[in-house]
């Protein structure tokens, strides 16, 4: 009985035995397939990843440390030695396998994004350079450098002066009556009230201050300060109380000159005047034409025809003795004429501009068309 009960123990632990070992094998077979599972998948993933940041989650989700391969590489463990030899070489086979084709998938994304980076930096050396807009002088700052170019080339000599003058520099000296319309407020800008009478020592002072009409008092200014022979070009601003309008603005440049000089005639000024005219416009039809300027004598307008008809570019004169007397020379011993001639209105006959306003209103595709 004793030898029977042996017998059975000893069958027993070989059946035990068997299917322990049957288990093993279905163990490692199933790793194989697994393994082999796991190898179509992440070759199906890494291959599909368009970007860089697709593929660096693909790597993860199958190449990582909480991949599924590495789960199964950690349960080798439960297999026997050989199988455990076997499927790890196999699990090794496949993360090389895994790790090459992510590798060769990196390299052509990275190819991809340096060639999409090189085509938005890329530059076309064909192509001209864009250089900003250039600046330019205004047409009338251009028409008035040509004209001070013309004078200066003619033996005038450019002289400035200031905006807010006396009344006694502005009409006074220029011989220009009280009563004249042109010292009314309707037509002078006054910063300071007109006195009632300037004081007999000094008629220069004690007078109405006002923006300058016209750049004529530099001509009293001049001839104080210097001796003949004098032949100045005066540039500058000028103020009127004008309504703006296509040929009158408020404020505006004129031009003025002065020869003054021991044997000058009409004929001077007349000559003059025709030289620098057509110099700066062309061989264009001009004309003279009398007039009235309380500082001149005889006095006359010149005018160009532009447009179909006569349009005025500036008044001009013998200078009256009585200015000759009040800018401290002796009318007796020199003689000189003297015009004001108005910069925007030549520069409207060189641009071929019909109305003034269009100066002045900065509109940068109008000037930038000049």
């Amino acid at each position: 009985m004793s030898d029977s009960s042996s017998g059975s123990g000893s069958r027993q632990d070989m059946s035990d035995s068997s299917s322990d070992s049957g288990s093993r094998q279905d163990m490692s077979d199933s790793s194989s397939e697994q393994t082999e599972a796991l190898l179509e998948e992440g070759l199906a993933a890494l291959a599909a990843a368009t970007d860089l940041a697709g593929l660096d989650a693909a790597r993860a989700r199958h190449l990582g440390k909480r991949s599924e391969l590495a789960l199964l590489q950690r349960s080798l463990g439960e297999l026997e030695p050989e199988q455990r030899r076997e499927v790890g070489q196999r699990i090794n086979a496949v993360r090389t396998e895994l790790a090459e084709a992510e590798a060769t998938r990196r390299a052509a994304l990275e190819v991809e994004r340096d060639r999409v980076e090189l085509a938005r930096e890329a530059l076309d050396v064909t192509l001209p350079p864009r250089e900003p807009r250039r600046g330019s002088l205004h047409p009338v700052a251009e028409t008035m450098e040509a004209m001070l170019d013309i004078l200066v080339g003619l033996g005038y000599q450019v002289t400035e002066g200031p905006e807010v003058e006396t009344d006694w520099f502005n009409f006074d000296a220029l011989n220009t009556p009280p009563d004249h319309p042109a010292r009314s407020l309707q037509d002078t800008i006054y910063v300071q009230p007109l006195e009632a009478e300037a004081p007999e020592d000094d008629p220069e002072t004690g007078t109405g201050v006002l923006l300058r009409s016209q750049t004529s008092p530099m001509q009293i200014r001049t001839m104080l300060e210097r001796q003949p022979p004098l032949y100045v070009a005066v540039p500058g601003r000028v103020f009127r109380a004008d309504t703006a309008d296509a040929t009158h603005l408020p404020m505006f440049h004129q031009i003025e000159g002065l020869s003054l000089d021991a044997d000058l005639s009409f004929a001077d000024l007349k000559g003059s005047l025709e030289v620098a005219a057509k110099a700066l416009l062309g061989d264009v039809p001009l004309r003279f034409r009398p007039h009235y300027f309380p500082f001149t004598e005889p006095s006359c307008e010149l005018d160009a025809w532009y447009g179909g008809r006569w349009m005025e570019l500036l008044g001009a004169g013998m200078v009256h003795p009585a200015v000759i007397a009040a800018g401290g020379h002796d009318p007796e011993q020199v003689r000189g004429f003297a015009w004001g001639m108005g910069v925007d209105r030549m520069a409207m006959l060189r641009h071929g501009v019909t109305d003034l306003r269009l100066f002045v209103e900065n509109d940068l595709r109008f000037l930038s068309s000049l």
